[in-house]
């Protein structure tokens, strides 16, 4: 299953679920950054949402008792106090709580008591503790998980609540396969399978016919430290990512700098989709392809002669105007990692990396 399809239901279910009307979604850091990777502004306003604000950066002393508030929080501490201090003081009329993992019985009651207003209509536990990158990988967002070479408690917290909501979430009860020699993977699987055990039951049929299967990235340091070739892995590391977005600074006079943002999620770029895997070498003349196919557009809406030419250029307007930004973007993108191969000399470093890993220069030497 395609978890960029599941997590875009979460959202849009809990959209629908609240009453009909103009609604305000109530965010923390960590939850506006997963709808962000899912979908985009224009999207989630078509559902009636025309307000985002973040949970604690709000102003409380404006009352927007017209919009009904659909709050999409995690379940920590810090958010549960937040919440109850909205709820004393309510802005909107109705609330509706949706938490991305469990949420205690005790946080729970601190909610209910701070609802004197009963604004509360819902609460809800939704599985949907990670971020979506592509359909088939996740991530929790945890740049530091050790401390030596053991967990960072907190690290450890966060992993095994995450890896447990992508099981719930995808309605399977994993067999737990682990590394044995690594304490980290099982410290980590031992936990993971304590929830799975204390689970008494799902809201639908699971599968039990998957694996989970957890290794321990130091186990192969090499791999992580070769150049990778393909136009996902190269803006990952030569550009950066940071949820969803690259940013590339250009020069426009010797004093200043403009820095440009692009958008590189790929279920909001279709070309971005079908050729994240493809090649340095390929991706070149694919983009060279989205050119002339652009350039041979552009000269056809220059040709407007007639009603029926300007009907025709209206109606194919927005389409024109989207393949016209995707164009901009990857030649920008693909121009600043060419820039930053030729700089940097990666193709020889690369060439070099090869050779030491796999060993055929060192091997044909010894043989002679």
């Amino acid at each position: 299953m395609s978890l960029t399809n599941l997590m875009k239901c979460y959202i849009n279910k809990m959209i629908k679920e609240s009453e009909p009307g103009y609604k305000v979604m109530l965010l923390d850091k960590y939850t506006t950054s997963l709808i962000s990777l899912i979908m985009g502004m224009n999207e989630i306003m078509k559902e009636e949402v025309y307000l985002f604000e973040q949970l604690g950066q709000v102003n409380y002393s404006e009352n927007m008792a017209y919009l009904k508030c659909i709050v999409f929080v995690r379940p920590t501490s810090t958010n549960v106090a937040a919440l109850c201090q909205e709820l004393q003081k309510p802005r909107y009329g109705s609330y509706y709580l949706n938490f991305s993992n469990s949420i205690s019985k005790s946080d729970v009651k601190l909610l209910a008591e701070s609802d004197e207003h009963e604004v509360v209509q819902e609460i809800h536990e939704i599985y949907a503790d990670f971020l979506v990158h592509t359909p088939h990988l996740f991530s929790l967002s945890l740049p530091n998980c050790l401390q030596g070479q053991k967990w960072d408690s907190d690290a450890l917290q966060r992993c095994i609540q995450g890896v447990a909501a992508v099981c719930f979430s995808l309605h399977i009860m994993p067999i737990i396969r682990y590394q044995n020699n690594s304490e980290l993977c099982s410290s980590l699987a031992e936990n993971v399978m304590l929830i799975k055990e204390g689970l008494v039951c799902y809201d639908s049929p699971v599968q039990n016919n998957s694996l989970l299967l957890i290794l321990d990235r130091q186990e192969d340091p090499v791999t992580p430290l070769l150049h990778q070739w393909t136009y996902e892995a190269m803006v990952h590391e030569l550009l950066g990512v940071h949820n969803g977005r690259v940013k590339i600074e250009h020069e426009r006079s010797s004093s200043r700098e403009e820095v440009k943002e692009f958008v590189m999620i790929p279920c909001q770029d279709d070309f971005y989709l079908k050729c994240m895997y493809l090649n340095y070498g390929d991706i070149g003349q694919t983009i060279k392809e989205l050119m002339e196919e652009y350039q041979q557009k552009l000269s056809k809406q220059q040709n407007v002669e007639s009603l029926s030419d300007m009907k025709k250029f209206v109606e194919n307007y927005p389409e024109f105007k989207k393949m016209s930004g995707t164009v901009s973007k990857h030649v920008t993108i693909l121009g600043e990692l060419s820039r930053i191969v030729s700089s940097n000399k990666l193709l020889e470093i690369s060439e070099c990396e090869q050779e030491l890993v796999c060993g055929t220069e060192i091997n044909f030497q010894i043989s002679n």
